[in-house]
């Protein structure tokens, strides 16, 4: 038996999850999902009904991307994401609180401004642009994050930047944030991001198993 991931492709909770399992180097069934028709399974699992959804063949329900990711890396970091005795770990937690709250408030303003009509699309762009200010200062400094090696930190927060870009490329792609844009094509340009990123049939009960497999190299442990 194999772990059983609930995932939606395009949702970067999900995709960090599915980062850091594949990085782990662990093999796991993966089920794709449509969010409008949630499959039972998943909602026996994990009833608030939101992705990712990992479930361990002890039955075990781990239901929230950070914890997934570090479980994963807890069974195999080949790379050190987490850092000797989980520093990165201490260190990422205050970044990747303020991206999943602060941060993902404006951006899902800024990507759906039409929705949220009290303030305009520019002043929700201005107010996540406070916190790309702070990784663009960071990485003027280091290579990534934490320091000038890939860490959780890193790993954790690339989905959602990524987001925020594609909403006006453009824009972005002007904006005085060079380092930011440097450190996102590591991303957008490595062979683990594209093979998470693969698209796949949402999942029906009894139909063949989707198995997401090993990545065995390290080519995000750079210098």
């Amino acid at each position: 038996m194999l772990p059983i991931f609930y995932t939606f492709r395009r949702c970067p909770y999900a995709i960090r999850a599915r980062l850091a399992l594949y990085a782990s180097g662990l093999t796991i069934e993966l089920r794709e999902v449509s969010l409008r028709d949630k499959p039972t399974n998943m909602l026996a699992a994990s009833p608030k009904g939101s992705v990712p959804v990992l479930v361990l063949p002890d039955g075990c329900v781990i239901d929230e991307s950070w914890d997934i990711m570090q479980w994963a890396l807890h069974q195999h970091d080949p790379d050190d994401w987490l850092g000797k005795g989980d520093s990165y770990v201490e260190a990422a937690t205050p970044l990747i609180v303020e991206n999943d709250t602060v941060f993902k408030y404006y951006l899902d303003r800024y990507k759906y401004a039409d929705r949220y009509p009290e303030q305009s699309k520019t002043h929700y762009r201005s107010q996540a642009e406070i916190f790309l200010k702070r990784l663009e200062d960071r990485l003027r400094a280091t290579h990534f994050l934490l320091g000038n090696t890939m860490s959780v930190a890193d790993v954790a927060i690339f989905p959602f930047i990524r987001q925020f870009v594609e909403v006006d490329k453009d824009w972005f792609m002007q904006a005085p944030y060079s380092s930011l844009r440097r450190w996102l094509d590591i991303f957008l340009d490595s062979e683990r991001f594209n093979a998470v990123m693969g698209k796949h049939s949402v999942w029906h009960p009894g139909d063949p198993p989707v198995i997401m497999g090993t990545s065995k190299n390290s080519e995000f442990a750079q210098e």
